[in-house]
């Protein structure tokens, strides 16, 4: 049989594996999930029937928000890595079960250092986020690693709105030595806010964010959907192309990239499949600009020979075509902008609100 060819790319070929893999588990779990709610049986609920609010998931930097908002909706709505403060907008996850309709937010990790020379601006830009969701939402999951709770953890906790009901959620409870140690644990998380719930789980299991849904759904509050009910993010694909690649950035890049990185998306054009070829897949055009603050951090995203370069526009391109079913065409550029993250005129310009 023959086999559709895949398109060019200036960003090359197919690379070797990632510096920093991807969890094949997670990975399989919300293909499944996602297959699993597309039958769209919830679209007959009666409307005087629905729930419908807003649920903030929040936390330090690193603590697996984004993963466990990703587990949730079922399919990959916001990027992740192992770099801190991954995640730089509020992402909306939209899940639609039965009745209900959680709409989730995505935070940024709270910023509670400035370790980064030059990145005041990004880092103001990135607490003000956190902080006006929090005004807005219906009910807050706290995010802190299960038996841990450091000064970062504590700062957060003093953001928690004391008019809606926060959720602690304990994650990563897989890592635990002693499951017996949870409950003191929990108890004494008792003394730093008055919490609604403490749900202790693992993000990357099947059954353990589905439990989650039960347990925030009595607290969202009766009324109309707000979104169609296959509706997974109101983020364009434009925004997901820029987040995609940034998140490829930060993997291949690992530890010797530093926070002042960023990505513009410069074009972004859907083209249908030939008249000729009324089944054949269409074609996404992309050209993206990647923003580093200094001549050596250029050098250390192109590579060797433009290795990682290519490496990251090639992930960066497979997982777009995974994701939106069409072709994908990606070409992607390095500039240098010194100065950007502390500049709230560029900071704009480059998308963050």
């Amino acid at each position: 049989m023959a086999q559709r060819k895949q398109p060019s790319s200036s960003a090359g070929d197919a690379p070797p594996p990632s510096t920093e893999p991807l969890n094949p588990e997670l990975d399989a779990m919300l293909a499944g999930l996602s297959m699993a709610r597309q039958g769209g049986d919830d679209r007959g609920v009666d409307p005087s029937a629905q729930r419908c609010g807003l649920v903030a998931i929040v936390g330090r930097p690193n603590v697996g928000k984004s993963t466990l908002m990703n587990a949730m909706v079922g399919q990959k709505v916001s990027i992740t890595s192992r770099k801190a403060q991954t995640t730089r907008h509020r992402i909306t996850g939209i899940c639609t079960e039965g009745d209900t309709q959680f709409v989730f937010v995505d935070t940024p990790g709270f910023q509670t250092r400035h370790t980064v020379k030059g990145t005041a601006a990004l880092n103001r830009n990135l607490n003000k986020t956190v902080q006006s969701t929090l005004s807005d939402v219906d009910v807050v999951l706290f995010l802190v690693e299960a038996g841990r709770f450091g000064p970062d953890d504590a700062k957060v906790v003093g953001l928690l709105p004391k008019d809606k009901p926060v959720i602690l959620v304990a994650n990563k409870q897989d890592l635990v030595n002693r499951r017996e140690d949870l409950l003191p644990w929990m108890q004494s998380m008792q003394a730093h806010h008055p919490f609604a719930e403490f749900v202790p789980l693992s993000a990357q299991k099947a059954n353990d964010p589905q439990r989650l849904l039960s347990i925030v759904r009595p607290y969202l509050p009766q009324q109309g959907w707000w979104y169609d009910a296959d509706a997974l993010t109101d983020r364009t694909d434009r925004f997901l192309a820029s987040e995609i690649i940034r998140e490829k950035l930060f993997r291949l890049t690992g530890d010797e990239l530093p926070y002042t990185s960023t990505v513009v998306i410069d074009a972004y054009a859907d083209e249908p499949p030939p008249p000729d070829k009324p089944r054949a897949k269409g074609l996404t055009r992309i050209a993206a600009t990647i923003i580093v603050e200094r001549d050596q951090h250029k050098g250390m995203v192109i590579g060797d020979k433009g290795e990682r370069l290519k490496r990251i526009g090639t992930e960066a391109r497979t997982e777009l075509e995974r994701l939106t079913g069409v072709k994908v065409f990606l070409e992607l550029w390095v500039k240098v902008r010194s100065g950007w993250a502390d500049d709230e005129t560029r900071l704009r310009a480059y998308g963050y609100e």
